[in-house]
């Protein structure tokens, strides 16, 4: 069935850059110094934030949540633990992670243009090297469940004040105070961090994506050929949009999400189509432009950091417009391939030039497949 978008609602589902709202106190450890100039944007649903307070653009559920981290240089993201997954999109500067019940376990530098997939139930932590750095953050699920602060994190927390109640909202006191009639989160036992996983250096960099990394596929979709198709797609995590049955994506367990690069120079992009599941499209670099509808079809223009929320079901087209090409990456809700429903112009123009789609979802060629 699909889903009229009108242009109120796409605006409401644009989120510019330039209109996000910073919440400085979504975290615990935003009072320890060293830490106390995080700036975290939530975007799309709650995330973990402990703030009861923030401003998150988008509350529709999408099957994953979506935010943005920006730190100065030497500014820490202490040891932490989450339950679902947390992939991390490197748009600006340079950043070591570092993971392990004390950090100590490896590291990991990333840089602009990296993805990586950090394993649930582990701590993890990292620390900005440059100044304005910028990460993109998608947690897996609707209900993340939170998250578990390392203990030493909860006790340097305390002594200025900050404390986790058991709802997992902040509590502020005065410096080394403890509130009182209120139950508080307790640090995990020496016991519960021995169940904890390991992950080894080497584990962990088969889940970074640096731009080498990628593998590019030039004909993904139905469209690839087509006037105004085009567009070429790196998959990163899941198996995603692609219709090329030989692509694979370098992280492959279950993430509640997939997440792709796509390519778009200009004039090319991915002609109308549909996909059942909630998608965000997020520009790196250059201008995308993306259409709605079938009829009454309405636009919007996205540039660097500007981020789309397409609701599941509704018609829509990409466009890289400009003098550069566009970068984007693409969120797709669901742990599994997701299958695109194209205009029946589309699939007729495609397989005019000798090209279908199998029972499989795979472009195939024409004569092999019954309409």
């Amino acid at each position: 069935m699909s889903r009229s978008v009108s242009s109120q609602e796409l605006s409401a589902r644009t989120i510019f850059r330039k209109d996000l709202v910073a919440d400085e106190a979504a975290f615990l450890d935003t009072r320890i110094p060293g830490s106390d100039r995080k700036v975290n944007y939530p975007l799309i649903g709650p995330g973990v934030s402990e703030n009861a307070k923030q401003v998150i653009p988008v509350t529709e559920p999408h099957g994953f949540n979506l935010g943005a981290a920006v730190m100065p240089a030497g500014v820490v993201n202490n040891l932490h633990l989450h339950f679902t997954a947390e992939v991390f999109c490197c748009f600006a500067g340079e950043w070591r992670f570092r993971w392990g019940v004390r950090g100590d376990e490896g590291e990991a530098l990333v840089r602009a243009g990296d993805v990586i997939s950090i394993p649930t139930w582990m701590f993890r932590g990292f620390t900005s090297l440059s100044d304005d750095a910028w990460l993109f953050t998608a947690l897996g699920r609707d209900v993340s469940g939170g998250l578990i602060w390392a203990p030493s994190v909860i006790e340097e927390a305390a002594r200025y004040g900050m404390h986790l109640g058991a709802d997992n909202k902040l509590i502020e006191t005065a410096p080394g105070q403890v509130p009182e009639g209120v139950e508080l989160s307790r640090p995990l036992s020496d016991e519960q961090l021995g169940l904890l996983r390991h992950v080894t250096v080497e584990e962990m960099r088969e889940r970074l994506a640096t731009p080498q990394d990628l593998r590019w596929c030039d004909e993904p979709f139905l469209d690839s050929r087509l006037p105004g198709g085009g567009a070429r797609l790196a998959l990163v995590v899941g198996y995603g949009l692609t219709e090329d049955r030989a692509q694979s994506p370098r992280v492959s367990d279950p993430h509640g999400f997939s997440l792709a690069w796509l390519r778009a120079e200009p004039g090319q992009g991915v002609s109308r189509h549909t996909v059942d599941e909630s998608q965000v499209l997020i520009v790196k670099e250059g201008t995308l432009r993306v259409t709605l509808n079938q009829d009454e079809p309405v636009s919007t223009e996205l540039g660097p950091y500007d981020t789309l929320s397409i609701p599941p079901g509704a018609w829509r087209s990409f466009a890289g417009v400009g003098e550069t090409a566009a970068q984007v990456v693409v969120l797709t809700g669901g742990d599994g391939r997701t299958r695109i429903g194209w205009d029946p112009a589309v699939v007729e123009e495609a397989r005019a030039t000798g090209v279908a789609i199998d029972a499989n979802g795979y472009v195939a060629p024409a004569a092999l497949v019954a309409r």
